[in-house]
């Protein structure tokens, strides 16, 4: 059996809006190939290496990231119509705040008859002490007094893995002890709202702006068997919506949660926990002097790779 490999060019600040968004046109697969990872891989284990070869670095550091996909060659060319108009739209909307790059195409033919089992044979349980993200065809043993939050066979894993992701579930880890109300402010695939349902939370209310993201929460949700706990909606930040967190959590960007603050307001009260991630170094201080003003002071932040995470309390 023969697929479409759909290659896209954006940039390391898009990678993961553009991965995540191909995972809603695909089952096959998502990679993404980042020359700063590989030069951080590099200046990592220099002196470990015995030998690099001379050109080896020499068109890294270009800050453009390769996002690809694989689809079925029957159903290809209207997927890939789907696509262009998704990327864009998403280009259009966040213009401001992000540089997607060019988000050229390129598209070839590419056999794969074992491709499905090749892919599901490269993941496995993401361990992260107290919670395990596991893919839903794996059957993990939890080790005791681990939380396994399962995520179906479609989605992109890297979500949980990911810098931004996981610093949020540490922060779950610290927060949760029971009962609270959580808000999950740009849902995905669900697992930060899922994650807090399964270490005590009473309710999490997840919103996100994308349909296909909100039904593939749902799915997971049910996956875990916290349906009746998650209010999973089609909303814009959580304007059809009046909860008031205990805990309020947002995985996006920096740029979009400084524009979101204000309206992060009504839905915090004295003593919520506000956790902010998808914030890259640099842009630290512009997230640090927005919220801080609003009546927030920083009880924890952390930092991994270039992305940092911050957890804030509402005085």
């Amino acid at each position: 059996m023969k697929y479409l490999e759909l290659t896209i060019t954006t940039t390391h600040e898009a990678e993961e809006l553009v991965s995540s968004k191909l995972w809603e046109f695909t089952e096959y697969g998502v990679s993404i190939c980042d020359d700063e990872d590989v030069l951080e891989l590099i200046n990592k284990r220099r002196n470990t290496w015995d030998y690099l070869e001379d050109g080896v670095t020499a068109n890294l550091g270009s800050g453009v990231t390769l996002v690809k996909c694989y689809l079925d060659l029957d159903t290809a060319s209207t997927v890939i119509s789907k696509i262009e108009n998704a990327l864009f739209e998403m280009k259009a909307l966040s213009s401001e705040y992000i540089n997607f790059g060019t988000l050229e195409i390129i598209k070839r033919e590419v056999d794969g008859d074992d491709w499905i089992e090749i892919w599901r044979k490269h993941y496995r349980p993401m361990d992260m002490g107290k919670v395990v993200i596991c893919p839903n065809w794996i059957d993990y043993e939890a080790k005791e007094g681990q939380t396994v939050v399962k995520i179906e066979s479609n989605m992109a894993f890297g979500t949980g893995e990911h810098e931004t992701t996981s610093s949020c579930i540490d922060m779950l880890c610290d927060y949760v002890t029971g009962k609270e109300t959580v808000l999950d402010v740009g849902t995905g695939s669900g697992i930060l709202g899922i994650t807090a349902v399964k270490l005590g939370a009473k309710k999490a209310v997840m919103t996100d702006i994308d349909i296909v993201a909100v039904e593939t929460a749902k799915r997971n949700a049910i996956l875990n068997e916290v349906g009746d706990k998650c209010v999973i909606t089609l909303d814009n930040l959580l304007d059809k919506d009046n909860s008031v967190g205990d805990i309020v959590v947002a995985n996006i960007t920096a740029d979009i949660l400084c524009v979101l603050s204000e309206s992060l307001q009504s839905h915090c009260k004295k003593g919520t926990i506000l956790i902010l991630s998808g914030i890259l170094r640099e842009k630290a201080e512009l997230v640090t002097s927005t919220y801080i003003p609003l009546g927030y002071e920083i009880i924890k932040s952390i930092s991994k790779g270039e992305w940092v995470a911050f957890a804030m309390k509402k005085l």
